[in-house]
């Protein structure tokens, strides 16, 4: 029997083992088969604190693992397959094995959509990026396009025109998604342009990002943009699969919290992007990591004081 399993290796997941382990809890992660969540595709992180001369994500990553470790956290390079949180003691199944605990934290995050096209996976981390928070500052004074047409796609253009000296907005269609509000403000924006009925077939490059070669829907001609980075804004997927009719979810599929770490089940919590649809940084993963470990230890202290009274 486990006191708490933590399901997720990012920083929601590895910053809950930190906390549990610090809590004398023993908490068990199932990292799944490569541990440490979307970090470890990012090259650079320079708006971690704590870093002033930025760190790599993968290296970020590794530190929030020993750190686990060293303080008692047994992490295992296994994915979940299932669950069952109709009851307590709760049962969580990998391929392998099958675990009972008393108490579970869900931080399994989010995956961001990517084009799967050719030189996106090579790019990745060299111009190719779907979070212009992390990494728009890498390209003060260079030309960026923003592949997408919704809300976020114009969040994200708006922010890159602090850093780009041209942001480029590549839409399928030829009207955007985004609401009327955020649609005025970049087509307001003097930097900002955009190219309309257009996907992106290719990134270009081999060490760097050089340009992308677009097609046109309506007219077939395909053509060449010249450009610096790519960030694409399309969107992300929750990964809650695993906890469909187990937990409460929202429209989004994201797993819904009234307060950002507990669940509709007694017992089992929440933490990170597989909950967090707006922020989706690493520090506020890994503060929601903190809240969901500090709730789950005062939910297994009251569990304990209930028993010990029941005896």
């Amino acid at each position: 029997m486990e006191s708490v399993i933590v399901i997720g290796s990012g920083p929601a997941g590895l910053t809950a083992a930190i906390y549990a382990a610090r809590a004398n809890l023993a908490p068990l992660v199932l990292a799944g088969g490569t541990y440490g969540g979307q970090l470890m595709l990012t090259t650079d992180v320079e708006n971690y604190p704590g870093f002033p001369q930025g760190i790599t994500g993968p290296d970020l990553m590794i530190a929030f693992r020993e750190q686990a470790e060293r303080f008692g956290a047994r992490i295992e390079n296994m994915d979940a397959t299932g669950v069952d949180f109709s009851h307590p003691p709760f049962i969580v199944r990998t391929a392998e094995s099958e675990y009972r605990a008393k108490s579970v934290i869900v931080a399994s995050g989010a995956s961001a959509r990517w084009l799967n096209i050719p030189g996106e996976e090579l790019l990745r981390g060299r111009g190719v990026s779907t979070c212009a928070t992390c990494d728009g500052a890498f390209f003060k004074g260079k030309h960026i396009a923003v592949v997408g047409g919704g809300d976020s796609a114009m969040e994200e253009a708006l922010f890159l025109t602090r850093f780009g000296h041209k942001v480029t907005v590549i839409h399928r269609r030829d009207s955007l998604r985004a609401s009327k509000i955020m649609a005025d403000r970049a087509f307001a924006h003097k930097t900002i342009d955009f190219v309309w009925n257009s996907v992106v077939e290719e990134v270009l490059g081999s060490t760097h990002v050089t340009g992308l070669k677009l097609r046109n829907l309506k007219e077939g001609n395909r053509f060449t943009l010249a450009a610096d980075a790519l960030f694409i804004a399309i969107g992300h997927d929750p990964n809650t699969q695993l906890f469909r009719g187990q937990l409460e979810l929202d429209r989004a599929g994201y797993i819904a919290s009234p307060d950002g770490t507990s669940t509709n089940v007694e017992g089992v919590f929440v933490a990170g992007d597989v909950y967090d649809i707006r922020y989706k940084q690493a520090v506020t993963a890994a503060g929601l990591g903190c809240r969901a470990a500090m709730d789950a230890e005062r939910y297994l202290e009251a569990l304990e004081f209930s028993v010990a009274v029941a005896r």
